[in-house]
């Protein structure tokens, strides 16, 4: 008897080998490579707790409410939303909604979006040059710290680095053969970015459209009209929310966080978007205007400065170096190549952004980076392989030793900046990457003397392999150590040393003075006490839904209730179960069980008692939201339990930065007003009981 075996589908035969002239090795690589960035991603992923609370309390309150999960709000009573549009919260809020509140819900999908990244950038790599070509680019980016750092967090950075990975792709397939749909799915993806973190998505805009005008194998009037195809379609994608949340009742929507008129639009446009890059940001902790004490450092050099260059530099000047040479190499092709249109693309987008981050006068922090290294990795991979498919000719063997030496070099300088830190490992790569730099260099020449055709393909197998170990030990030592260490707060750094934070900008993170150690939790003599366990990292593990949540952040001392000031603005605080039981006692009575000054602690009493906390004035404090009236009329109307002593942020009663807030006013009333209590040191104010 014979068994009819029915020949496998070409999908499944793709899955398992990938292109017919692919190579066997090449397929398993790329999963191999896949499930090392997923290991990277995941591990010890929940020792970070809830990494930014600002996000993940928003996230529980999608979880919770519809209405919450479409704006974006920072509670579901809906009283105001994040400083950004929401489409980053979607997947984490839709994560709590199915599977319960905990670490590992709020950050898996982030790690997923990260592995997708990878994905995304070898397939756009992948498809104009060979295979090691796209390999080497997802690796580059999957051991940039930086990038792991935020496919580790919960940020609006993970899913805005895919979705301009996948225009970036959606442009290079649309050259291809001047295909209308794909650079309509470029305008999608580029409105969904938008919709991620506003104008920072438009930054690769002008290249990207100017490329295809230029390069695409078609008519010019055609090439036209695709391009406006292509706009509407971001339009449409970026403008449904947008006319959505303009045209929706004031009265009966949450209130547009960041905003100091309550409008999205001034939100994209001031604070989040022109504010950013003359630094005249209205309601931000600067007051408006000077962007903030890391204004200073802008330039041609602030992507290779202290606080930058370890995050995303360690292949920036080989990336910069291969884009001349790819130019150079490509440039006599005819208009419509694809590999010089590749170059021109990922190039563009690399110095187009690099050049808005370097100089722009807003407030600025070191993780926006991560929006370079699928640039800089795709222009790493395409860069080498082309070298390497060209050795034969007398100067691309001298172009590779260049660009490995560099490299080594700069990682040498970079190291250096952190002595103690596996002291080692900067000479190791520097010897290592001279070594492989010469060597590089006599390929062409071995290859081309009958003497030593013997000794060629092993000396270029050996000079590959200690090449790519020098260029990627450093990177990679980095990303481990990033990896190894729990983030939270709103100010996290990658790597080893326990950098200081910038000031946020295009509403990527929220603003807020820096110092946020790189480690995302306080240390002794930070304002962590001693006795509280932990201290010096951030809280390990999260609970599930039904149970208690680990804390923010250590109690900060200070201010009535503590957490106030800095501490209470950047990072919230740790909420006890005597604090959390007392706020959750009769919560089914009230829209919300508390209110206080500043997201960030109210985010803290939200994700400890899974019950909603007004968070007044927004992140800063500094938001007219609610007014005083209208938060007299909340109490009146029996909406809010308790009001939480000592709140930070710079529009509540710890300062009187920019912005309209009324926090002082709300603090003065309540005070003046309602009883005290304390409740395991913390002040609270009851808000249904009058003095």
């Amino acid at each position: 008897m014979t068994t009819h075996v029915s020949p496998a589908s070409p999908l499944l035969v793709r899955l398992r080998r990938g292109r017919p002239e692919d190579a066997p090795w090449v397929r398993p690589a790329f999963l191999g490579l896949l499930v090392v960035a997923l290991v990277l991603n995941l591990w010890s992923l929940g020792d970070s707790g809830y990494a930014n609370s600002f996000y993940s309390a928003a996230a529980q309150a999608g979880g919770e409410s519809w209405k919450a999960l479409f704006f974006g709000s920072s509670d579901a009573g809906n009283s105001i939303t994040v400083d950004k549009p929401p489409v980053a919260l979607w997947p984490m809020a839709l994560s709590v909604r199915l599977f319960g509140l905990g670490s590992w819900q709020i950050l898996v999908p982030e790690a997923l979006m990260g592995v997708g990244t990878v994905a995304v950038l070898y397939a756009a790599v992948r498809r104009r040059f060979s295979a090691p070509a796209g390999l080497i680019a997802a690796a580059v980016l999957a051991l940039t710290p930086v990038a792991v750092l935020m496919f580790r967090f919960n940020n609006p950075d993970a899913l805005l680095a895919l979705l301009m990975t996948v225009a970036v792709y959606c442009v290079l397939r649309a050259l291809e053969g001047a295909r209308t749909r794909w650079l309509v799915w470029a305008g999608v993806a580029l409105g969904f970015a938008f919709l991620t973190k506003t104008l920072q998505a438009f930054l690769i805009l002008p290249p990207l459209a100017l490329v295809y005008a230029v390069c695409a194998p078609t008519t010019v009037r055609r090439r036209i009209g695709q391009l406006g195809a292509a706009g509407l379609a971001l339009v449409v994608a970026a403008g449904w929310w947008v006319a959505i949340v303009e045209l929706w009742p004031a009265a009966s929507r949450p209130y547009v966080g960041g905003s100091q008129n309550n409008s999205f639009l001034e939100l994209t446009f001031g604070y989040n978007g022109l504010g950013r890059i003359n630094g005249d940001e209205p309601g931000s902790v600067g007051g408006g205007g000077g962007g903030g004490p890391r204004s200073g450092d802008a330039g041609l050099g602030r992507m290779f400065g202290d606080s930058i260059g370890g995050q995303i530099s360690w292949l920036l000047p080989a990336a910069l170096f291969l884009l001349v040479v790819g130019l150079v190499l490509t440039w006599r092709a005819r208009r419509t190549d694809t590999a010089c249109a590749a170059f021109l693309v990922w190039g563009g987008a690399l110095l187009m952004t690099a050049g808005v981050f370097s100089f722009m006068a807003g407030i600025f922090h070191e993780y926006y980076t991560v929006a370079l290294a699928p640039y800089i990795a795709a222009l790493v991979g395409m860069g080498v392989t082309l070298l390497w498919e060209e050795r034969a000719k007398s100067l691309a063997p001298v172009a590779l030793g260049v660009t490995v030496a560099g490299t080594a070099v700069w990682a040498f300088v970079l190291l250096g900046r952190t002595p103690d830190y596996m002291p080692w490992l900067r000479w190791a790569v520097l010897v290592g990457g001279l070594i492989a730099a010469v060597a590089l260099t006599l390929v062409g020449r071995i290859g081309r003397d009958g003497r030593f055709r013997v000794l060629g393909p092993r000396l270029a197998t050996g000079a590959v392999v200690l090449a790519v170990a020098a260029s990627l030990a450093a990177p990679l030592a980095y990303t481990l150590s990033t990896v190894n260490t729990p983030h939270s707060g709103s100010i996290v750094t990658a790597g080893p040393a326990a950098a200081r934070g910038g000031f946020g900008g295009f509403g990527g993170g929220p603003g807020g003075p820096g110092g946020g150690p790189g480690d995302g939790g306080p240390r002794e003599g930070d304002g962590a006490p001693p006795e509280w366990p932990g201290a010096g990292q951030a809280p390990r593990g999260a609970g599930g839904q039904g149970q208690q949540p680990p804390p923010a952040l250590a109690r900060q001392p200070g201010g009535a209730g503590g957490g106030g000031g800095m501490a209470g603005l950047l990072d919230g605080r740790a909420v006890s179960a005597e604090l959390a039981a007392a706020l959750k006692k009769d919560a089914d009575d009230y829209t919300w069980v508390a209110a206080t000054i500043g997201s960030q602690n109210a985010a803290s009493n939200q994700l400890a008692t899974g019950e909603p906390v007004m968070a007044i004035g927004g992140f800063n404090g500094s938001d007219p939201s609610p007014t005083l009236e209208q938060f007299k009329q909340y109490v009146a109307d029996g909406e809010i339990h308790y009001f939480l002593g000592g709140g930070g942020g710079f529009g509540g009663r710890f300062g009187g930065g920019g912005g309209n807030g009324t926090g002082t006013a709300v603090s003065t009333w309540v005070e003046s007003t309602f009883k005290q209590v304390t409740v395991d040191g913390e002040t609270l104010y009851d808000l249904t009981a009058e003095k």
